[in-house]
């Protein structure tokens, strides 16, 4: 296929995806890039106003235009904006959570041996998570443990009535805030099924009373399936510590077999980074003339082996293509979400085998080997032994050379432990130094990377800019892996920080960007922001912290559900490239302010960087203000006397 010369450098700030589209341009080879400057959006779906859930349309719906203020039905543009975005709201706690209830079930073989290769390994978390959900300890052995935790998880799935656990997890004030509006969930799947139902044509037609569960359908994921997906994972992997790795295209070797591992669910990719290992596979790949055999990552699962194994990280969801294009990719292994269709005709044009793993999802052209937690270490074995047979059959090998450091891992635990060691685990020291104004606030800049945009310029472009400013800033899934590319990962970035924020980073020894892991570990967010509230003399709930989120670069419908919970938790959130409810003046200006009478935060939209991180710097600033911190604090230097009075919960 003959394609038109693009503008890699006007695509992305990054040098080594300009190499690679500039090699797929020339070599004739389409990816998301070139089908972006293609495809025109929809003025009416990008707004949120086109309606097609009945065949009385689909209708398309404008506040301005003559004879389409409605549907057929009578939607107005408010309904069927509130509606899509509930639908939205449904899918990500969906995309989520279905994740969990994976992993849950993975937990449990493995507690009952009945997973080989998976074992319980943070029996210390896992007695913490225990205690939290009433499971008494005494006398049992990890594995005993870990099955009623398992079990007492998994039935929040299906349960009908009653609360999720985790909710408790919340400030006490942004409880009552539930409560009063109604909004804590039940179960997760009862929440999803019925934003779903109330979607439906002919049931709820109020935007405020629709998006109310919108609320409740956010909630059941942020501190139900994320949580736990998240929660289980650290037990059965362990949870997550700083680790230094690479990141970029470079990490592909030209002299190993490389595999690239790309989706969300950690399962099967753990298995293969140990069966990597193995001497008779090593010695397999050296027959066929490689040196070694090398596991990389792309999107989430990337960010999930990354924090606990080290594996470096090739690149961001726009990279899985332009992986493939380097010609030295011998496998690319994916599972569930941001996949895209088009690597099944990129890997034609190469040598490389797409294999598809998960029950849930296949790819036309795409080979597909099942994973299920009996089999996990045969299937990880067979698609080894597939890409070493793959090696020899390589042709032109184009790798680009950028590899930058990074540093990985900071749970919650992790934070907990670098501000106050382990008999004194506290988040004292970033309280005070957020009421003293040496860190100004803490902002999440998170999701996915849109080629609708300048990949990877908007999340950098703003971090670069609160960083300046003394803002802690904190990274998941795509966001975390541009800023990665470019630096903000590692201590020395400290030097591009603002005076109090460079100080307190060097005194700990932390980047001030801190990569805290995949999209479901947004939720980790959920906890240190509660813990800080918990610590005090930063107001008593999420509402009042001087904290802010952002996804700039958006594009999925789990970025919503984010933003929705964190929206419901009491965090103001902003999007950029565009939002699904601007069809709608009335939609549009509750999520933009009339939420906030009922959760004490609100949506906003800016596309521009620079223009977001001034808006996050401003929400900041009037939290401060509303705190009485706004005014310069006398410094103090706390000598070991002073240490030692310290409270200790």
């Amino acid at each position: 296929m003959k394609l038109k010369a693009v503008n890699e450098k006007a695509l992305t700030n990054c040098s080594a995806s300009q190499q690679m589209l500039a090699k797929t341009t020339r070599e004739g080879v389409e990816t998301a890039f070139h089908r972006a400057l293609k495809k025109k959006p929809c003025p009416y779906g990008v707004g949120g106003t086109c309606c097609r859930i009945c065949y009385m349309g689909p209708c398309r719906v404008s506040d301005n235009a003559p004879g389409a203020a409605t549907g057929v039905c009578g939607a107005t543009a408010e309904t069927i904006s509130a509606r899509n975005f509930g639908r939205m709201i449904a899918a990500g706690a969906a995309a989520h959570s279905d994740h969990a209830r994976e992993v849950a079930l993975t937990f449990l073989a493995a507690a009952r041996g009945e997973a080989p290769g998976f074992e319980i390994r943070d029996e210390e978390k896992l007695r913490a998570v225990a205690a939290e959900l009433g499971i008494e300890a005494a006398g049992k052995n990890k594995n005993r443990l870990a099955e009623e935790v398992g079990l007492k998880l998994l039935a929040e799935f299906g349960q009908q009535e009653g609360e999720l656990h985790f909710i408790r997890r919340a400030p006490a004030k942004r409880q009552e805030v539930w409560q009063r509006l109604g909004v804590v969930p039940r179960g997760i799947d009862r929440e999803i099924v019925e934003m779903m139902h109330r979607t439906s044509v002919g049931v709820d037609q109020e935007y405020v009373h629709l998006m109310l569960h919108g609320m409740r359908t956010s909630l059941a994921d942020g501190w139900g399936g994320s949580m736990i997906a998240t929660e289980l994972q650290d037990i059965l992997f362990g949870t997550p510590v700083p680790i230094r790795a690479k990141v970029n295209l470079g990490v592909l070797k030209a002299d190993q077999v490389n595999i690239i591992v790309h989706g969300h669910e950690p399962l099967l990719p753990e298995l293969m980074v140990a069966a990597a290992k193995d001497e008779e596979l090593l010695l397999a790949a050296r027959g066929v003339g490689a040196n070694g055999i090398n596991i990389a990552g792309i999107c989430c699962t990337a960010n999930e082996i990354l924090m606990r194994k080290g594996v470096p990280v090739a690149g961001s969801v726009l990279q899985q293509e332009l992986a493939i294009a380097t010609g030295a990719v011998d496998a690319m292994v994916v599972d569930v979400q941001c996949v895209m269709q088009g690597l099944g005709t990129v890997a034609r044009c190469y040598h490389t085998e797409l294999f598809t793993t998960s029950s849930r999802a296949q790819i036309p052209g795409a080979i597909h080997l099942e994973f299920n937690h009996e089999n996990g270490f045969e299937v990880a074995r067979e698609i080894i032994r597939r890409a070493i047979a793959n090696f020899p059959k390589r042709r032109a090998v184009e790798i680009p050379t950028e590899e930058v450091d990074l540093v990985a891992g900071f749970s919650h635990e992790t934070i907990n432990y670098m501000l106050g060691g382990r008999f004194r685990a506290s988040y004292r020291p970033l309280n005070d130094n957020i009421i003293n104004g040496r860190i100004r606030g803490v902002a999440a800049v998170v999701g996915c990377s849109n080629p609708r945009v300048r990949f990877g310029d908007l999340h950098t472009t703003i971090v670069r800019e609160l960083i300046a400013n003394n803002v802690l800033v904190l990274v998941t899934g795509c966001a975390a892996i541009n800023c990665a590319k470019e630096g903000l990962l590692i201590p020395e970035a400290a030097e591009l920080a603002g005076s109090g924020l460079r100080e307190v980073c060097e005194a700990v020894g932390m980047p001030p960007v801190l990569h805290c892991g995949s999209c479901v570990d947004n939720s980790r967010l959920l906890v240190a922001g509660t813990a800080i509230v918990k610590e005090g003399g930063l107001g008593e709930d999420l509402s009042e912290v001087p904290v802010c989120g952002c996804a700039p670069e958006w594009m999925s419908e789990k970025a919503i559900c984010i933003g929705q919970y964190f929206v419901t938790s009491g965090v103001t959130v902003g999007f950029g490239v565009a939002f699904p409810s601007t069809g709608s003046e009335k939609f549009s200006d509750y999520l933009f302010g009339g939420i906030k009478e009922h959760v004490g935060a609100t949506w906003f939209f800016e596309p521009d960087p620079m223009a977001m991180a001034r808006q996050i710097i401003t929400i900041l600033d009037e939290k401060r203000k509303a705190l009485g911190i706004d005014v310069a604090r006398e410094r103090v230097l706390y000598d070991m006397e002073m240490r030692r009075k310290l409270e200790v919960v």
